[in-house]
This record gives C-alpha cells, structure tokens and sequence, in this order.
C-alpha cells in the first residue's frame, strides 16, 4: 500500500493497493458531504489514474460506519444561493463535471455504497461500473424535501429505471434499503458487510488490468445474493403518467375505493406516497417531473448541462432557501412553500428554471 499524493485535502484519501486506486471520502462526522475541494480532488486524482497502465481499477468508498456519501454542503449552497458569492456555481461544475468523468471512465469504477446514499453520493456511485452494496444500504433522492430536485445526474438515471419507478423516487425522495435497491438495479453487486474490507483486500492483491474481468474474477468469491424485497404495489402505476396531475389524480383515486383484502395494500401505498408529495415543495415536484420526463430523452452530457441550468435557476427560486433552513438550519421541518398546491404553481416559474445558464457546463476532455 502507498499513499497517493493527489490528496489536496484531508476530506477525501487516496492509496494505491496493488493495481487498486482507492478513494476515501474522509468526512465522518458530516455524513462524508461532499465539497468542492473534494471533486477537485478526486478529478486530479481519477484522471491520473485512468491514464497510469499500473492502475486497473478505482474504488471509492466512505469513512465510518453510518454513510457513503450523504450528498453535498447544503448549508453552504444556501448561504451562497443568499449571498451571490459564487461557491455554490463553483461547486456544482465541479461535481457534475466529476459526475461525467465517473460515467465514461475507462477503467473499472467501484463504489462501495454501504450505508446512506443519498444526494451527490448517488452521483458518484450510479455512473460508474459497480454499484456494491452492503448490509445498510440506504438509498434516496430526497431533494424536492427541501425544494430542489434530484440532480447529480438524477435525472438521466431515474427514468431509465422505468418512468413509474423513476418519478416515484425522484418526486417523493423514497428511501430505499439492501433488497430494493438491489432489485431495482440501482446496486448490481451484493457484498455482506462484514466482507467489504476482505473484498477491498482480494482487489489490491489481484492483478487488475483496466478490464472488468479480473474484477469479476475477485467479486465472485463475495457476492452474494440478497433476500428478495416484497413486491412493489400495483398502485406504483399511479407514477407512470403523461403529466403530474395525473400523478396526483391516480393516487388519490386509491383513497375513493372501498376498502378490502384484495386492495388494502395498495389504498394504504398510495395514500403514503400522495402525502410524501404534498410535504415536497410544489413547485421542485413540477420542475422535477419535467427534469426527469425530459431526461429521459437526452444523452448524459445533455442531461447534465440541462441540470447546471436548473441548479444556477434554483439559486434565485425561494423554496430552495426555505427548504434548507426548515431540514438543516432551524430543523423544525415545517417548510412554507412559496405555493400551497400543485395547483398554485406558475407556469412561468417552471419555464424559468430551465432558461440557459449564461455559460453552458464544461466537461474535462
């Protein structure tokens, strides 16, 4: 093992195990929030390493025992929606350009996603190679919570999960544990827990070559396969719709039904999800499903782009400043929502959160 001296900060690490880059996300006691210094980090890094012949593969994975990666600095994103200062713009290019460079990377990309992965850890875990889940895996996109949407390359990755299951996770922020997120495809690896570190040991011993197979040849002797998850509800069809209000209409025709053995399950689904909806900001739900709807037609760079364009937007839209505060800063979860309903949204505030950024993202080819 040696030391890799890409580190610029002492909140992400890098090693070199063998033919192994590892990256450790070094922020504990934050949940290993990402900052900006950390993406710049890991770039310098990554592209160091994707272009040594005695690397052939990356891993990333958090410090501790509670999260991946919880996602970003959200406090500072608000200070600076507040402020004008820059760093939140700053720090988005850099992330999302991060995100880019995980998803064309040509080296094999291992995330290890034990514990929360929420926000900007699912951008850098979904994009890559392998997604390795542990026994805690805690999956969400929880952002319309705080009046924001699922970005990150959210929304390249939700639709193509299917449009029902990817504006169900996108539009309410579901958390989703080992078995759902393993059958969902969002982790395509099982690893119990207690193996990750053997498993992390096996990869800087092998003789990686930049291929998948040599990583396949280590994976197999720890993959496991998780126990089933109960089957999604049929009232998931509700989320498979053409337009939001449809959305809204489809769950709450659940709550008209008379109650029986045959749909008691779905009733009850469907009024859980109706109320995650009505807690979200309105308005990041419609721009939300319209990111995804649109995301689902677009390649990943123009996906990205139109996220840069959406995030400098969210700067200047109210929800996001009152989401954080009642999340982060004064914690009484009781946000006020610049409108009361879906209904209430402006259609003019829609169309401004996708107007161009005046300088379109940058990527790192």
């Amino acid at each position: 093992m040696r030391k890799d001296n890409h580190n610029m900060t002492d909140q992400v690490q890098f090693e070199v195990f063998g033919n192994l880059g590892k990256i450790t996300l070094n922020r504990p006691k934050a949940l290993n929030a990402l900052t900006t210094e950390m993406c710049k980090a890991m770039i310098k890094a990554m592209q160091a390493w994707e272009n040594d012949d005695r690397i052939g593969a990356v891993l990333v994975e958090g410090a501790g025992d509670r999260a991946f990666c919880a996602g970003g600095d959200i406090v500072m994103l608000q200070e600076s929606a507040k402020s004008g200062d820059g760093r939140a713009e700053e720090f988005w290019r850099t992330e999302y350009a991060l995100n880019e460079l995980i998803h064309r990377y040509k080296k094999p990309y291992i995330a290890m996603i034990d514990g929360i992965v929420m926000g900007g850890g699912v951008g850098l875990s979904v994009h890559g190679r392998l997604q390795v889940a542990g026994d805690n895996t805690l999956f969400a996109m929880p952002e319309t919570g705080i009046g924001y949407f699922p970005d990150v390359g959210g929304t390249y990755f939700l639709p193509r999960l299917g449009r029902d299951i990817g504006n169900w996770l996108g539009l309410t922020g579901a958390r989703l544990k080992t078995k759902q997120a393993c059958a969902l495809g969002i982790a395509n690896v099982y690893i119990p827990s207690d193996q990750h570190q053997a498993f992390i040991t096996a990869l800087g011993k092998a003789d990686l070559d930049g291929l998948d197979g040599p990583v396949m040849d280590v994976i197999k002797h720890y993959v496991k396969q998780p126990d089933m998850p109960d089957n999604l509800p049929a009232a998931i069809s509700a989320f498979d719709k053409h337009t939001l209000p449809e959305i809204y209409t489809a769950l709450r025709a659940y709550g008209n039904m008379k109650v029986n053995k045959d749909n008691e399950a779905n009733i009850n689904w469907a009024a859980k999800q109706l109320a995650f909806l009505e807690s979200k900001s309105p308005l990041a739900v419609y721009i939300t499903y319209e990111a995804l709807r649109r995301g689902g037609g677009f390649d990943f760079r123009e996906t990205m782009r139109q996220e840069l364009d959406l995030s400098l937007n969210f700067l200047h839209i109210p929800d996001f400043i009152e989401g954080v505060r009642a999340a982060v800063i004064d914690k009484d979860r009781n946000p006020k929502w610049a409108a009361a309903s879906i209904e209430d949204v402006n259609f003019d505030d829609i169309r401004a959160a996708f107007s161009q950024a005046p300088k379109e993202l940058k990527f790192l080819d």
